[in-house]
């Protein structure tokens, strides 16, 4: 299985789209190459990167246009989540906040410096990689939570059915049988202290949670401001 990543890079200028995958061709990186933005959608469907480098000045379609569709389109809801770095010859700052709330999730300005985007690429990489990895493990706790909700109903369940059998006119007249129910009752009662404890303790931790995709936004805010 190749565990190279693969990036996608959407620019109108040839000279950047030839260097960009040379160099990192280079360094081991799958690379696939757009010359605007309408193209570069038509890729991001055959090619599915592990990241887009996306320039924003384009004929046709501009990279907010692109990154735009890619975050909130239906139709590119399989890959809403792919991480962008996009090529600006801007530098306001007014601009490079707008596309943070797009869903741009790195901005680097014309000229640029290789060792930077290179450094850049990396970082964006590593985080969307913690995010992910994130998003798997909320989503194994939720099906762990849903498990323990039906194995919890189910020990109420039995618990009922035990006190009834406790509390039943039927229960033979036999004293190690009597004492061997009673030890019951005290664990039953025991268990049912824990099982109650412990979801108080869970209710209070869940109150404190962040959820990651209110994460993903607080960290994507933070590089705006």
């Amino acid at each position: 299985m190749d565990t190279r990543k693969k990036i996608l890079i959407v620019d109108d200028e040839q000279i950047n789209v030839e260097f960009f995958d040379l160099m990192l061709s280079k360094l081991g990186f799958i690379v696939e190459k757009a010359g605007n933005g309408r193209e570069g959608l038509e890729k991001v469907k055959e090619f599915t990167p592990d990241l887009i480098m996306l320039d924003n000045i384009m004929p046709k379609m501009s990279g907010w246009e692109v990154t735009r569709i890619l975050k909130n389109d239906p139709e590119y809801a399989e890959w809403h989540d792919i991480p962008i770095i996009m090529f600006s010859a801007m530098d306001d700052v007014k601009d490079k906040i707008e596309g943070f709330e797009l869903g741009v999730d790195d901005y680097i300005t014309k000229p640029f410096n290789f060792s930077e985007v290179l450094a850049r690429i990396r970082s964006v990489l590593r985080n969307h990689e913690l995010i992910d990895q994130l998003k798997k493990r909320e989503k194994r706790i939720a099906l762990q939570e849903q498990l323990n909700e039906q194995l919890l109903a189910f020990v109420e369940f039995v618990s009922l059915k035990f006190m009834s059998l406790c509390n039943s006119s039927s229960i033979p007249d036999d004293p190690a049988f009597k004492a061997d129910l009673d030890s019951c009752q005290v664990e039953n009662a025991r268990l049912q202290q824990k099982i109650t404890e412990l979801q108080a303790e869970a209710k209070k931790l869940k109150s404190r949670e962040i959820a990651v995709t209110s994460l993903e936004s607080e960290l994507r805010k933070a590089y705006s401001e």
